[in-house]
Parts: C-alpha cells; sequence; structure tokens
C-alpha cells in the first residue's frame, strides 16, 4: 500500500509501506479520508510520542469501507461504511483497527464529513461531560473555539443546554462560534477574556473551562472559574510551564484541574467513549442537530500544504485529506 511518510526535511511523502495486518478482534479497511490534528504537527517534529506497538505513519482518525474481517469479528460485514479514532496511522490507503472502535457513518454524511468527526467530538464528549461534567444551564468557557474540537464542543454544549463563552482570534472565526451556537464571543487578541467573564457571569465565573493553551493562560482561568470549577487542560499551545501559581483559589473555590489526552487513554477507555458517543452523540448527526465542520479539503498529495495550513492557524473547523 502506499502511505505518508516523513524525510529528514520534516517534509512528507507518499511512498510505499507495508500493509497493517489485520488482528482476530480487527477490521481492515480500505480508507478514503483522513483528518489533521495538532498532535500530528507535534509527532512530525518528533514532539509526540507515537504509542508503543502503533504504526509511525500519521493520522489519528479514518473514514472509508470494510474490506476484510477478523475471525472474532461478528457485528461489522464487508462494504460497510464506517469510521473511527486511531492511535495512529490514518495518512495511509488501508489500517486495521479493533472493530469495537468503529463507528457507522450516517447515510447522509460523506467519506470527508464522517473523517471530521472520530478526534474531534470524542476528545470535546470526553473533557466535557466525563471529566468536565458539564451539565445543563452551566458555562462553559471553551478556548480556541473556531478549532476542530472547539467547533464540536460549542454544538455539544448547545444541545446539552449549557451556556457557552468561546474565545478566538479574528471575526470571521468569531463569527463562526455565533453562528455554531455559542452564546457570547471574545477576540483574544484585543480584549481580556477574564474581564469579559466577569462582565458576561456578573462576577460569578464559569463552571468548566476547556483549555488548549495552557502556562500563558493558567492565572486567567483560575481567576475565571467559579466555585467548584472544573479547568480541563487538553493543550498546551501557549506552554507547559507556570510561574508564580497562587494555590488560594484553588482551596477557597474548590478547583479541579482535569489533565487530558485522547491519544493516552488505553484501549478500554477508548472502547467505553467510542460506546458513549454512539449512544448519546451519533443520533445528534443523523438526527441533522450537530455536524462536522470542514475547513478545507485537500488531496492527500497535497498534504504539506494542508500541514502549513493548521501551522498557520488558518482553518476553522477541520482540514481533511482524501485518500486515493
Amino acid at each position: 500500500m502506499k502511505a505518508v511518510q516523513i524525510d529528514e526535511a520534516k517534509q512528507l511523502f507518499i511512498d510505499d509501506y507495508p500493509m497493517p495486518a489485520l488482528g482476530e478482534n480487527e477490521l481492515l479497511v480500505k480508507v478514503h479520508a483522513t483528518a489533521i490534528n495538532r498532535a500530528d504537527l507535534l509527532q512530525k517534529h518528533g514532539k509526540y510520542a507515537v504509542p508503543p506497538g502503533a504504526s509511525p505513519i500519521l493520522g489519528l482518525e479514518m473514514s472509508g469501507i470494510v474490506e476484510q474481517i477478523g475471525p472474532n469479528v461478528t457485528n461489522w460485514n464487508i462494504g460497510d461504511r464506517v469510521c473511527g479514532l486511531l492511535p495512529s496511522g490514518g495518512y495511509a490507503q488501508y489500517v486495521s483497527i479493533p472493530a469495537d472502535l468503529v463507528i457507522p457513518i450516517p447515510d447522509h454524511l460523506s467519506f470527508e464529513d464522517a473523517a471530521a468527526i472520530p478526534e474531534v467530538f470524542l476528545t470535546a464528549y470526553l473533557n466535557l461531560f466525563e471529566l468536565g461534567k458539564l451539565k445543563e444551564n452551566e458555562t462553559v468557557l471553551i478556548h480556541a473555539g473556531a478549532s476542530g474540537v472547539g467547533t464540536a464542543a460549542i454544538q455539544l454544549a448547545r444541545e446539552l443546554g449549557a451556556k457557552s463563552i468561546v474565545t478566538a482570534g479574528n471575526e470571521s472565526k468569531l463569527a463562526a462560534c455565533t453562528d455554531l451556537g455559542a452564546n457570547y464571543v471574545v477576540n483574544y487578541k484585543n480584549e481580556d477574556f477574564k474581564t469579559k467573564v466577569e462582565e458576561i457571569t456578573v462576577h460569578a465565573g464559569v463552571d468548566v473551562i476547556l483549555d488548549f493553551i495552557g502556562a500563558s493562560y493558567f492565572h486567567q482561568n483560575l481567576q475565571s472559574l467559579t466555585t467548584n470549577g472544573r479547568l480541563v487542560l487538553i493543550g498546551t499551545m501557549g506552554g507547559i510551564k507556570v510561574n508564580d501559581v497562587n494555590l488560594l483559589p484553588l482551596l477557597t473555590k474548590r478547583i479541579s484541574i482535569i489533565g487530558s489526552t485522547l491519544r493516552s487513554q488505553t484501549l478500554e477507555q477508548k472502547i467505553h467513549l467510542t460506546n458513549q458517543f454512539k449512544k448519546f452523540v451519533l443520533p445528534l448527526f443523523t438526527n441533522n442537530k450537530i455536524k462536522p465542520i470542514i475547513d478545507s479539503v485537500y488531496s492527500w498529495h497535497e498534504v504539506n500544504e494542508a500541514h502549513s495550513r493548521m501551522e498557520n492557524n488558518l482553518n476553522i473547523g477541520k482540514i481533511v485529506l482524501k485518500i486515493d
């Protein structure tokens, strides 16, 4: 098969690669599309370790058609249209995936649509609901709202009946977030989000913060949380080291700080999350209440250009690669 590989200059190219082995509880899927995640950018530069035993090929999600079925698999058929979360390997013509991690593609969605779902919607579901314990009528602050995870989180919070305050860096991104159901938007480049949170909540603070930024937002995040607030940290785009931490708000407001990455979850945890997603979120796609947000679709022959778009923070939603 063909797969995207990395040269010494950190440029991506397509070349021959061994076919993945098919396990007894797995499906072999002919990949039609995959999507780019920031983890791919980090892995390309050697800053995100591949899980033990996983393929070194980039790609944390895929959509395609089942071509082979492991001997222990009974609930899928050859020819089924599926998508799913991967530990790696999505930038390739074929992947093997545990059958319990596979999600059926709703009939009205294309392969490109479906490739934009697994990583961001499972991440948003895990961190908003399973870890962040967001409830109806609570308020969540979503940073990087125009990102793939951000656009998913806005929609899920809306469907739950929670209010959202969303940060983004330009007016087109803010408008996109508003269109998806964000109740309030903040341009972090010319507004202080902590001050805006105080105004919007009348000094009460938010219940949950979904944060991709890390160190540079840490102090403001603590100040923006209400009593029993939950800070869910899922990225460190703004640094990993925080200086002069005041621990008093953690005590007085009983704040919880939760660190989370989806890739490091065990297979059992990913299966549980996939089952929860299929039960609670997949019907929302089927009923057209939520949708994948696609910024752009590239041929995988244009993978370097697609990576450059994300590296320059130009995307609103997901960047998808078509695999041929």
